[in-house]
């Protein structure tokens, strides 16, 4: 009896607990971007980052955005990623960044995972401000196509296509603070898909976040770390370690880092 009374006391206090805000660390090195997202059965041969804004890699990610670490590109600030989402707005000088994997691959297949989010939720969607997330692939049998689609042939993934109204199973809204993380609104975990591809030929893949009509809100995109690869990975799933300790290898070289970690006091519980 006494053992079940500590068991079930443990339970009540873990989910009693507030989750934990994601953690960031700011990196606009294209290469250690590149390296952080490559998965099974891809070679990335060169990747760069052309941007105005910041980007990195965020951990602890599950609770607030449904994947556990990755890379995340923003069209603004850090700081919205780690922050509990009790502020109007988060916004930072900037409009849109753009990393492009160049690789190989081993087979016909390609995928990974990725969250978009924004705090241009809810009150500007069906305006002008459509901020959006691109994933262009390009190399034999592909010409600019965007594989950043909503499941079941719903469109682009835009402010405009994915919200409440439009799309709403692929929508999550936050703008009451229920998940550890500073927007407004954001996908579910969505998995990008390619069959087609020529084993052995040269792609060329350009992750695409994008302010519309301003700057003052900001959107961003998560990407699954080591998700881009012949084999799809289940979504929550961990990486390969390997990549990981790749990846942090690359930051030690880094001398300047920004994490935000704060509590919520709500639970996020996502499906």
């Amino acid at each position: 009896m006494g053992k079940f009374t500590w068991v079930a006391a443990a339970a009540l206090m873990a989910s009693a607990a507030p989750a934990m805000a994601v953690d960031t660390v700011l990196n606009n090195n294209g290469t250690q971007l590149g390296s952080a997202l490559t998965g099974t059965g891809i070679t990335v041969n060169s990747s760069s980052l052309t941007t105005n804004t910041q980007n990195g890699t965020f951990t602890n990610g599950t609770a607030g955005v449904g994947i556990s670490q990755g890379v995340v590109l923003t069209t603004g600030s850090l700081g919205c990623v780690g922050s509990a989402n009790t502020t109007s707005q988060c916004s930072g000088d900037g409009d849109s960044s753009n990393l492009t994997l160049n690789f190989t691959t081993t087979s016909d297949s390609l995928f990974f995972n990725y969250v978009f989010a924004s705090e241009e939720y809810n009150e500007f969607v069906g305006t002008n401000f459509n901020d959006f997330f691109q994933l262009l692939l390009n190399g034999p049998g592909f010409n600019n196509v965007n594989l950043a689609q909503v499941p079941g042939g719903g469109g682009a993934v835009t402010i405009n296509n994915v919200n409440l109204g439009s799309n709403a199973g692929f929508f999550r809204n936050n703008e009451g603070g229920a998940l550890p993380v500073g927007y407004d609104g954001l996908t579910t975990v969505l998995t990008a898909s390619a069959l087609g591809l020529t084993a052995g030929a040269n792609y060329s893949l350009s992750f695409i976040i994008q302010d519309v009509g301003d700057s003052s809100y900001d959107s961003a995109v998560f990407i699954g770390g080591g998700s881009v690869g012949t084999v799809q990975t289940p979504i929550g799933a961990v990486p390969e370690p390997s990549t990981w300790a790749m990846m942090l290898l690359g930051f030690g070289a880094i001398g300047a880092s920004m994490r935000r970690r704060r509590s919520v006091n709500a639970v996020a519980r996502l499906a």
